[in-house]
């Protein structure tokens, strides 16, 4: 047999086989009451109007965004995937043949086809069996010369994102990413190393392409959890790890690290505010003593060395207190950075060291937090944080709005003006929730209060600044201890001659929290809330029932102010008082609350508003200082607003 003769067997063979296919899917589609054509770009386009149309010129476009044809013309010819419908012996299936003997010979399929892209979509105007045969032989890409349609902007999410992805395409000219959700474009561009608006080069795009391929290939054994698609995957992957770990990463370990970072792609978040897990039956309180651990090694892993920060300190207090209290039960062990602050080799050493659970105690340690977690997924991997939605890394933080809703009453009853000041930190998760919790105590105690507020994140002596705007208690910076707090800490009072007096303190109490979750990490409960949860990501949002936070008043407060404080923290505790169950309304006069309703935690936890009773407003980002840029990227309010900037160069 010649070679001619061999290559139009195969040809034949390959229409049959193509047929064939095209009969399942064609079935399929019909027995599911699927449409089991290409789709019609005129049928979608009827009725709309368009911005504009731009000619791309020839580009590649990926087979799998081919999806329809620009009219009806002959789409009865195909399936749904572009395989040919009609049987062999007809002049379609003759032509078909002779376009397969051109792709399986020397000459090749060479000329492009004519489609046009609408929403990130490809519909043919001329080549469908060019095509057809290409799909067939499962090509990555088409040469096609394509025309984009332009929709009209509007404010529907689908447009929004395909005008994100129009921006995205300006530097990169590549159709090869798809996402579902706002801002991952940006993310991508940043995460890879780019400017916001540089223009790749061909090299540049090419490596990228070459390693989002092989990416592909090895994350096609993954199994995507719905509604993560490749792109998704990708991004996930390359927020954590280096285009280089592509190839200095063994097999194995590449494998890990796509499984774990694909299934710590960004998820839903559960807020767990209650400390005390509930009964367990006798049989399952059984299997727990005989296959729970007795003895557990815990690691502490700190941003900075203890001396340089009062935050580290309090959370190695909180380190030694719950080590004391469960004394023969836990071991515990402290690590903070060298001069070349190289995380990842600390929590290399802390499993080495035979560390089964670790307490990462800064919000900047979460990349290190969810590397750690793809490497060691028999560790158990925390982050001190609120609501970040990785999977893999639970979060634990404070409702500390509690105790700043009784500062707030405890400053309402001593102030002589009606005039209160408050230090915010920085436009965090949590931080609206406690300036609008001290409004509300104050004015709970006295009507006429108003609360003047100024940031530390945006200046450098905000105390100052609300004492000459003539405030006389101030709320200041948190106290990180119990014991009683030396002004400028906690709430204070300004006096006639500039004395500052202190009144009382919230307090973050980290041994409290240290202590109940390692015990209940010893009786298997943190298995029975992975169960039990709604959601892949769970975080830890711990109030004063648990003893985690709490308020310390000053030996001079006047009796019955201590009584009443004492009276609402009982309340609190007991849940017969919600700080936002009242009305309250925002600076823009829009009722938050009629009163009669229960906020859920992520609700407070994601306030991004004030109460009509504050004075003053949440810094945009550009308004912080670059110290506090970095916390607001990882924890702000508006985190998926901010635009994100890249780590470093990658490529």
């Amino acid at each position: 047999m010649s070679r001619v003769e061999s290559v139009r067997a195969e040809a034949v063979e390959a229409y049959r086989a193509a047929h064939k296919r095209a009969l399942k899917t064609y079935r399929e589609d019909t027995g599911r009451g699927r449409w089991p054509y290409p789709q019609v770009l005129d049928d979608l386009l009827e009725g709309r109007q368009v911005a504009g149309r731009i000619e791309l010129g020839t580009i590649n476009v990926p087979a799998e965004r081919i999806v329809g044809t620009a009219n009806e013309g002959r789409r009865a010819v195909f399936s749904r995937d572009f395989m040919p419908l009609p049987e062999m012996n007809t002049e379609f299936g003759a032509k078909w043949t002779t376009l397969c003997q051109a792709h399986l010979s020397d000459e090749g399929i060479r000329d492009p086809i004519r489609c046009y892209e609408y929403r990130g979509d490809f519909y043919v105007q001329e080549g469908n069996k060019r095509l057809s045969v290409l799909r067939f032989f499962d090509a990555p890409t088409i040469s096609a010369s394509v025309m984009r349609i332009v929709p009209v902007f509007s404010d529907d999410p689908e447009t929004r994102l395909y005008y994100e992805f129009l921006e995205f395409y300006h530097v990169s000219r590549t159709y090869a990413f798809r996402f579902t959700k706002p801002g991952r474009y940006k993310k991508l561009v940043a995460a890879l190393g780019f400017e916001p608006n540089e223009i790749w080069t061909e090299d540049q795009r090419r490596r990228v392409l070459s390693a989002y391929s092989m990416f592909s290939e090895s994350a096609a054994r993954v199994k995507f959890p719905d509604g993560i698609g490749m792109s998704d995957a990708f991004l996930a992957w390359i927020s954590v790890y280096s285009l280089d770990d592509l190839n200095n990463l063994s097999p194995e370990a590449l494998l890990a690290s796509m499984h774990a970072s694909v299934t710590d792609a960004e998820a839903d978040v559960t807020v767990a505010t209650e400390s005390e897990p509930a009964g367990k039956p006798l049989l399952l309180r059984i299997y727990d003593a005989m296959f729970l651990p007795t003895h557990l090694n815990a690691a502490f892993i700190h941003a900075s060395a203890p001396e340089g920060s009062s935050w580290v300190r309090a959370h190695e207090r909180g380190r030694l207190y719950a080590e004391e209290q469960l004394a023969g039960k836990i071991t515990t062990r402290a690590y903070a950075p060298g001069p070349d602050a190289d995380f990842n080799a600390l929590f290399a050493d802390a499993v080495r060291d035979g560390a089964q659970i670790i307490f990462a105690t800064a919000p900047s340690l979460i990349d290190a937090c969810r590397r750690a977690a793809a490497a060691y997924p028999n560790v158990k991997i925390l982050n001190c944080s609120a609501a970040m939605p990785y999977p893999g890394v639970r979060t634990y933080y404070s409702r500390i709005y509690e105790t700043k809703f009784l500062a707030g009453a405890i400053a309402g009853a001593c102030s002589h003006s009606d005039r209160l000041g408050y230090v915010a930190s920085a436009p965090i998760f949590g931080v609206p929730a406690s300036i609008n919790a001290f409004a509300l105590g104050a004015r709970l105690v006295n009507p006429r209060a108003v609360v003047k507020l100024r940031w530390s994140c945006t200046e450098s002596d905000p105390l100052n600044a609300l004492i000459k705007d003539e405030v006389d208690v101030i709320s200041n910076q948190e106290w990180f201890a119990p014991e009683t707090p030396q002004p400028p800490y906690g709430l204070i009072r300004v006096l006639g001659d500039g004395t500052q007096e202190p009144l009382a303190a919230t307090y973050w109490n980290w041994g409290a929290f240290y202590e109940k979750l390692l015990n209940d990490l010893l009786l298997g409960h943190w298995e029975d809330e992975s169960a039990n949860s709604s959601a892949a990501a769970i975080n830890y949002w711990w109030g004063m029932q648990s003893g985690v936070i709490g308020v310390t008043a000053a030996e001079k407060l006047p009796e019955g102010v201590k009584a009443i404080t004492e009276i609402l923290k009982s309340a609190i505790i007991g849940g017969r008082l919600d700080p936002f169950r009242r009305v309250m309304s925002d600076q823009e006069g829009i009722v938050r609350n009629d009163g009669n309703r229960w906020l859920s935690p992520t609700e407070i936890l994601h306030m991004d508003w004030l109460s009509d009773t504050v004075e003053g407003s949440i810094p945009a980002f550009s308004e912080l200082l670059p110290m506090s840029q970095n916390i607001a990227r990882l924890m702000g309010v508006y985190r998926e607003q901010i635009p994100p900037v890249k780590d470093g160069p990658i490529l």
